[in-house]
């Protein structure tokens, strides 16, 4: 009885077998390429060693890297998206998993606005208005976008991915994301992975470039002190600048109008619930969810490709263009101004904030350590918010 109960259909015998068929170990061995999983999970651990031990964007690379880890667990795809069904256009893909709803936010674009409503309501706009030329060194910067655009489409590219792998330019992971969910949603991982990789890598790209392209007297350029801005100014500012990105791009609405709301919740004054839910609760939660998302979208059938080297390498590219955009536009002004503008807050143009107005404070604090550019250096970094939105606005109206 014992016999017939383990080798009869359905009996114990077949339960374990479909058991151990069902295991990663299992499909390590019968699936095509699995190997390349492994190479995934030691990326994942990378990532978080980064993260953790290294401190670089922790708040985005331990979601990305635990969502990587999970997905090239082998078997894990199936489980985290689902069983595979056919699409309407005959297409195999996966349906009914836990990810496939959570990475809606992405397709949909949903979570890019709402990390913008939470950056706008921590943000201060202040250093920027006190001194309105930092718009220009923000928008300098931008040039790394379109610089790397051009490589992009030389390499290859179509229009549509080499518009999202030049938003890495920007320096801003949200903003590549909503670009590239809307343009070449199957890049998504290698350029999240690069866009946030090199915004923590920030105080290791920039400081070179900066000091090759200014001599030390002008590092040592101190600036004047900013001028007070009153409330008034930062309440019409956000309006104004919703209104005239709007009426001009309209494609950049979803993230330069949650940017600007967050701002508006902030600096009036009246609404500190929602203000300190914006900055706290609710930017922390879709942070989670969206790099959670970002991870398992590099699953190494995809993941492991030419074009993801091409993506890193074209992302470097970017950053170091940008870099070097803010920080000859801040040579220029310099001469122009008659040196009372320090040209290292040009680099602080990229849209990593406060990243890169940091590291202007620490290479101008070499030069003379008594010289504090951060406040300075905070109007091109926020400029750079925008000016990161905009572009991708642009990006959008021609290639979506």
């Amino acid at each position: 009885m014992l016999q017939q109960l383990i080798l009869t259909d359905g009996g114990f015998g077949e339960k374990l077998l479909q058991f151990f068929e069902n295991t990663g170990i299992y499909q390590s061995f019968v699936t095509e390429g699995a190997w390349k999983c492994y190479i995934m999970i030691i990326v994942a651990c990378v990532l978080l060693y980064a993260a953790i031990a290294k401190k670089c964007e922790p708040n985005l690379l331990i979601p990305i890297a635990v969502g990587m880890l999970l997905v090239n667990i082998p078997g894990g795809y199936k489980i985290l998206y689902g069983a595979p069904v056919q699409n309407a256009a005959g297409e195999t893909v996966a349906i009914g998993g836990m990810f496939w709803y959570l990475s809606k936010g992405l397709e949909w674009v949903i979570f890019p606005p709402l990390i913008f409503l939470g950056i706008g309501a921590m943000t201060d706009f202040g250093p920027l208005l006190s001194n309105p030329k930092s718009l220009l060194l923000g928008a300098a910067a931008q040039i790394g976008i379109f610089v790397t655009f051009i490589g992009a489409k030389m390499i290859g590219f179509s229009d549509a991915e080499a518009a999202s792998i030049g938003i890495i330019g920007g320096a801003d992971g949200p903003t590549a994301i909503y670009v590239t969910s809307k343009l070449a949603d199957g890049l998504m991982g290698a350029i999240a992975i690069a866009a946030y990789s090199y915004m923590a890598l920030i105080p290791i790209i920039q400081p070179p470039i900066m000091k090759l392209l200014t001599t030390n007297k002008e590092r040592a350029i101190r600036m004047a002190q900013s001028k007070t801005v009153s409330k008034r100014a930062k309440i019409i500012f956000p309006i104004a600048v919703t209104a005239i990105c709007g009426c001009i791009i309209p494609d950049s609405l979803p993230l330069i109008g949650m940017l600007m709301l967050g701002n508006l919740l902030r600096e009036s004054g009246v609404v500190n619930r929602l203000s300190d839910t914006a900055q706290n609760g609710l930017i922390n939660t879709v942070t989670i969810l969206l790099g959670l998302c970002v991870g398992v979208k590099t699953y190494y059938e995809k993941f492991l490709a030419l074009q993801t080297l091409y993506i890193i390498a074209l992302g470097l590219l970017a950053f170091m263009i940008a870099t070097a955009g803010g920080v000859l536009l801040g040579k220029l002004m310099c001469v122009m101004t008659k040196g009372k503008i320090n040209p290292l807050i040009g680099a602080a143009g990229v849209s990593a904030v406060p990243m890169a107005a940091r590291v202007v404070q620490k290479v101008g604090l070499e030069a003379d350590p008594q010289n504090y550019l951060l406040m300075h250096a905070m109007g091109p970094n926020v400029a750079g918010v925008i000016g990161s939105a905009v572009a991708a606005g642009f990006l959008l109206a021609f290639f979506a």
